[in-house]
């Protein structure tokens, strides 16, 4: 059976570290520019290298971002980029611009391209397009029901496809939205996007300013504009079957221990299934962990369906706020097994008596009572597993608490 590659995302290099330690095959981020994601904390030209190298360590692939929608202005300091990526060894760049792709093929052709999801690949005769103009591995478009990936692997032989399997959604075609910059000038297709899909919408009656009416659902649906988020677990032999090569996590915007919750959860998938293809079933255990992190109502998008399922089956109409039950409140640093003791940095106040679940980078998760008075947040400070914890932490172990 063929591999299937696990790739998380990487916000910063404490995301990319995550990503890794907890399971990912490789990890995408961004560079300081040309990127979809201009606010995440993107790797410097100076970090960028060392998190190649990094990942490269570790024997995970690196591939970094340069998907916006290019102007003419954005095109003068891109060679220079193209060919410090090609020096840092990256094993692909993203690509989703026609013009960015055909600088890229000029000026490093030994690099590796793979299509980013903004440009929309929905059919056979596309993805061939791209194909002969130089990419190895296209990112379909969310839009695509399982039966029309197949469809679109099959008749591509010669490429490799990514599928996004996590995450959030964007309500427009896999993200070319106009939303953002028409009503906050921030430019979505720039990596600027406000999320304006999320925003709370009411009707204003035209004669009648001031006077507002809330947007009612009925038995056809409102078509309003927030998604749910996306969990394709249950696909994942169908996937497969498909021929789909990367299962895709979104959420270089995420938490760091939202990377390395999603992430863990699916390696713990993918080796289940590869191990035993014909018993895969979906965990209740890897449903709770994933309920965990910060998250709208999970669907599994198009991929069910035939093509032209109804929006509204996709959108989340009664608010657009997140389900968050539990806070991450302690990054295990270091740990020593001889002496039992670890080292915690805390992100979150911590309370002698608080109820915390370790959620660790392999293996069954454990669970403690804090037996030290309150810390607070940057506080570095140790503890002793014996006496509350069965098996000492390994480092990068996530110390989490539910809410009350």
């Amino acid at each position: 059976m063929q591999k299937v590659e696990l790739l998380a995302p990487a916000g910063n290099f404490e995301k990319l570290k995550a990503a890794i330690y907890y399971g990912a095959d490789a990890v995408y981020f961004g560079g300081p520019a040309f990127g979809l994601r201009a606010f995440a904390h993107n790797f410097t030209q100076a970090d960028l290298g060392e998190a190649v190298n990094f990942c490269h360590e570790h024997g995970v692939k690196a591939y970094v971002t340069v998907n916006i929608f290019a102007h003419n202005q954005d095109l003068a300091e891109l060679p220079a980029y193209v060919r410090f990526l090609a020096d840092t060894q990256v094993d692909a760049v993203i690509v989703a611009d026609p013009g960015v792709l055909a600088l890229v093929r000029a000026v490093a052709p030994a690099l590796e391209v793979h299509l980013s999801t903004q440009a929309n690949t929905t059919n056979s005769q596309a993805a061939g397009f791209w194909g002969r103009a130089g990419v190895k591995r296209v990112v379909l478009a969310r839009e695509l029901a399982g039966s029309e990936v197949a469809e679109i692997c099959r008749a591509n032989p010669e490429l490799d496809f990514e599928v996004f399997v996590h995450g959030a959604m964007c309500i427009s075609y896999s993200g070319r939205c106009l939303l953002s910059k028409y009503l906050t000038g921030r430019d979505a297709n720039k990596g600027e996007c406000a999320q304006v899909c999320r925003w709370k919408f009411r009707l204003e009656e035209e004669k009648r300013p001031g006077e507002y009416f809330p947007v009612a659902q009925d038995e056809r649906g409102t078509y309003i504009l927030n998604s749910q988020d996306l969990c394709l677990l249950e696909y994942l032999p169908e996937l497969v079957q498909a021929g789909v090569k990367s299962l895709k996590i979104e959420g270089r915007m995420k938490s760091t221990y939202y990377v390395a919750t999603v992430t863990k959860i699916w390696r713990e998938a993918i080796d289940s299934y590869l191990s035993n293809p014909d018993g895969y079933q979906v965990k209740e255990s890897w449903l709770e962990e994933l309920g965990k992190v910060s998250h709208r109502p999970y669907t599994a998008g198009f991929w069910p369906s035939e093509p032209g399922q109804p929006l509204a089956a996709l959108t989340h109409l009664e608010t657009s706020k997140y389900f968050r039950n539990y806070d991450f409140v302690g990054l295990v640093t270091e740990s020593d097994s001889s002496t039992g003791e670890f080292i915690v940095e805390a992100r979150n106040p911590i309370d002698y008596g608080d109820q915390i679940e370790l959620l660790v980078p392999r293996g069954a998760n454990q669970s403690f009572t804090f037996p030290h008075e309150r810390v607070n947040p940057n506080m570095v400070f140790s503890l002793n597993y014996q006496g509350i914890l069965a098996l000492p932490p390994a480092p990068w172990s996530i110390l989490r608490r539910p809410k009350p």
